[in-house]
């Protein structure tokens, strides 16, 4: 089978879709699968009107002169025509459920006109049970046995991180920095967490600055770093280095941080919204999302070095959960699906 892959959200500063992209591309390779990577090297696909551009012009055209057997939507937006049976993978519905400070013009495209475009799809891939059941709310009516969980996997280079002792002082945050994110709790945490720092990775939005904002007035900004958007090389390093991972999100289709973490054997706190309960499968401390203290506890004992006897056991059983050859397998059965003709 021959399939065009959307790809992309790998061009440029690369995040949680199009490290998606390229772990899933490789694992079909390795399945025998011929994949076509579609993406336009020029086209910023950050700018709002080049993605649409890509979506609905050019990644259609590119898709039917491939001469693939389907075309897989891997970002979670859909042209509105396209001679191809399309497989789109559903991250997440946050547009519609979590995003009401965005631009209306980006809420209506990610949203209700991309939510549309599912009911056309062959069949849906969502990254959990929980972006599962969020969008089947969303799909009314819709067959929900074309809608199919599949776990993205996470990329070799954490599961074979060779860990530090930690440097018991770093508490490591990586994402886009977005108001779902809700660094502000761990930022008001480090009041109570003396000589503990929070280094936060990923692209800015302006809840940046609000965040700085209130680091400042909370007498922590010298313990509140966010650089921006760091290499792999060097995220390696901070998950290598780093006390603990605090992924405090209100919401996440998946939760990537969470994942990368366990799989690299870093200790790991999360909050108890959306899918991150279901990530971690109790292997990790999930915490009120709100609850500054409880932060403080599950934090502080990460920061002390406090061992967990399971943590060997715990790190197999997430390389094993999370690998890229397992959602290749889950992927293969559903393009089989959405190859077949409907009568």
């Amino acid at each position: 089978m021959k399939v065009a892959l959307d790809a992309q959200l790998t061009v440029g500063t690369a995040t949680g879709i199009g490290e998606y992209v390229r772990g899933l591309a490789a694992a079909l390779r390795r399945r025998g699968f011929a994949i076509v990577e579609l993406r336009e090297p020029g086209l910023d696909p950050w700018r709002f009107d080049r993605r649409v551009i890509w979506d609905q012009v050019l990644l259609p055209m590119r898709a039917r002169a491939s001469g693939a057997t389907l075309l897989h939507c891997a970002a979670g937006t859909v042209p509105w025509a396209t001679r191809l049976p399309v497989v789109v993978t559903v991250h997440d519905v946050a547009w519609l459920e979590a995003q009401a400070h965005a631009r209306a013009y980006a809420r209506y495209y990610f949203g209700k006109f991309s939510l549309a475009r599912y009911r056309r799809a062959a069949q849906i891939v969502v990254d959990s049970t929980f972006s599962r059941n969020a969008l089947l709310r969303l799909l009314d009516g819709f067959d929900e046995r074309r809608v199919h969980v599949v776990y993205p996997g996470v990329a070799e280079d954490f599961a074979a991180l060779v860990r530090s002792a930690g440097d018991r002082r770093t508490i490591l945050c990586v994402g886009t920095i977005e108001r779902r994110k809700n660094l502000e709790v761990v930022i008001r945490a480090l009041q109570q967490l003396r000589g503990a720092r929070l280094l936060a990775v990923g692209p800015h939005t302006p809840y940046a600055e609000q965040c700085a904002a209130l680091a400042r007035s909370l007498g922590v900004a010298d313990r509140v770093e966010m650089p921006g958007y760091v290499t792999r090389e060097a995220l390696l390093s901070l998950y290598a280095e780093c006390a603990v991972v605090a992924v405090p999100s209100r919401y996440e289709g998946f939760g990537y941080a969470a994942a990368q973490a366990l799989c690299a054997g870093v200790p790991c706190v999360v909050s108890d919204q959306s899918s991150l309960p279901e990530v971690v499968a109790g292997d990790a401390p999930i915490v009120g999302v709100a609850d500054v203290d409880a932060w403080v506890a599950a934090l502080g004992a990460s920061l002390r070095g406090d061992d967990d006897p399971r943590a060997a056991h715990l790190r197999a059983g997430a390389i094993a959960r999370f690998s890229w050859e397992a959602a290749a397998t889950g992927m293969e059965a559903i393009y089989a699906a959405a190859a077949q003709p409907t009568r």
